[in-house]
């Protein structure tokens, strides 16, 4: 544990934020969470949220991928019962079965558990699926899970709370203020004025650039505005997060699905007060055809759906860690916030706790935008 606890303020109240927080408590800091509305509020309650490291991606990339599910076994062992955290495996195609095979060599070069599966023995490998509706050639990763974050959230801020976290919610937007020596020494927001802070962590998702940017920092950011549709209940055995050309699909808890894709993103509109919308038949068409991925093509209703931006930076590789330009000034800002959610924040915590560099976040660092 640190012997020197510092007052560290995590600006952010999703996965990578509210895991980071709780990070630092065990670590012996004080700690501030601020977040501009409440919990989960952001691109964290409307993510797919698929724990994998499927396809083609960097060695750093997937070592450190491959430790964020390790994290979560360890948390799915201590309860395997919770229905917002489970490891059904998944599935995935496109138009051209030669890049399904590609896929899966690439996979299989690297020991990723993949396994080239047909409509006729999918039922084999998992339940619940319409093989009418599948792909000659598919890709089926046993390892792959699924998590809810925003019951994630619910479940580490129970933590947080006994361990003496001070949660301000609803602040506005935040920014850091820096001392005369240029280091962090406030983070400032509408609603709690300036909290004085040893350091900060800013993991508000694709607004970190935005927040770091005042200082004199850029990180390339390339998030587009995405969608989630949540159904309502209904029967069904899904245990699987499906990737396919027209609709990603995943189990959620509730027995509800969770459905997600990107063909339909020219048909959100943002209004002159910044909010999204998309009209209702786009909507009624992604049900559709995550409707015919499942057994029995049930008639999917929607019970809500959410829009934003969803994170990823310039040259979609994480990037985390201090600011060169601003010590104690730490980011954490990636594509895969889910999978890399547990692991992040442990990595962003020892980094601040010990004052060192966490080698497996070298390659990660933000500075690589600079210049």
């Amino acid at each position: 544990m640190n012997q020197n606890p510092r007052h560290v303020a995590v600006i952010g109240g999703g996965a990578i934020g509210v895991s980071t927080a709780v990070h630092l408590l065990r670590s012996g800091a004080d700690v501030t969470l601020v977040t501009e509305g409440e919990l989960a509020s952001g691109a964290s309650g409307r993510s797919l949220s698929w724990l994998n490291s499927a396809g083609s991606r960097s060695r750093e990339y997937h070592a450190l991928r491959m430790a964020g599910i390790d994290r979560y076994r360890s948390l799915f062992a201590q309860d395997p019962s919770r229905e917002w955290l489970q490891f059904g495996g998944g599935v995935y195609w496109d138009n051209d079965a030669a890049s399904a095979v590609a896929r899966h060599e690439y996979e299989v070069s690297h020991a990723y558990d993949s396994h080239l599966v047909g409509p006729e023995s999918i039922a084999s490998f998992t339940p619940g699926l319409n093989a009418a509706a599948l792909a000659e050639t598919s890709v089926f990763n046993p390892g792959e899970g699924w998590v809810s974050l925003p019951h994630l959230i619910e479940h580490l801020i129970v933590e947080f709370t006994q361990r003496g976290g001070t949660l301000k919610t609803n602040a506005g937007a935040a920014r850091v203020e820096v001392d005369d020596d240029g280091r962090a020494a406030a983070v400032v927001t509408p609603a709690f004025g300036a909290i004085a802070v040893d350091a900060v962590v800013v993991a508000c998702g694709p607004h970190t650039p935005d927040v770091v940017a005042p200082l004199g920092v850029h990180i390339g950011n390339a998030s587009p505005v995405s969608m989630l549709v949540v159904t309502e209940p209904l029967d069904h055995d899904v245990r699987a997060v499906l990737n396919t050309p027209r609709a990603a699909v995943r189990p959620n808890p509730g027995q509800t699905i969770a459905i997600d894709h990107d063909w339909y993103e020219e048909h959100i509109v943002r209004d002159a007060s910044g909010q999204y919308s998309i009209p209702e038949p786009v909507v009624e068409e992604l049900l559709g055809e995550a409707s015919r991925l499942l057994k029995g093509t049930p008639r999917l209703k929607a019970n809500s759906w959410k829009i934003g931006l969803k994170p990823i930076p310039g040259d979609g590789e994480p990037v985390f860690g201090e600011l060169e330009k601003v010590p104690g000034c730490y980011v954490a800002f990636t594509h895969s916030g889910a999978t890399l959610a547990l692991i992040a924040g442990e990595l962003i915590s020892y980094e601040v706790s010990r004052g060192e560099r966490h080698p497996m976040l070298e390659t990660f660092r933000p500075e690589r935008f600079e210049g």
